[in-house]
């Protein structure tokens, strides 16, 4: 996971984070990935228009976004 956490911040590539917060509820959240340092990864959420911080152990799945254009248009 810290393996592709880092190449998508290198890369610059927006991510799709599943993740599980302190009270253990999940949410899906649309990141930029700006640093990553002592087991936190922080990014710009789009979600809430803001820097956060969360907790690499609390990230269950990242993907990168792929954006798909349309045949013809």
């Amino acid at each position: 996971m810290l393996g592709n956490l880092q190449r998508y911040m290198n890369s610059g590539q927006l991510v799709e984070i599943i993740y599980v917060d302190r009270h253990g509820r999940t949410s899906k959240r649309t990141v930029r990935i700006h640093e990553i340092s002592r087991g936190n990864v922080k990014a710009y959420c789009f979600a809430r228009r803001a820097f956060r911080v969360f907790s690499v152990d609390n990230i269950l799945a990242a993907v990168p976004v792929v954006k798909h254009r349309a045949a013809g248009y």
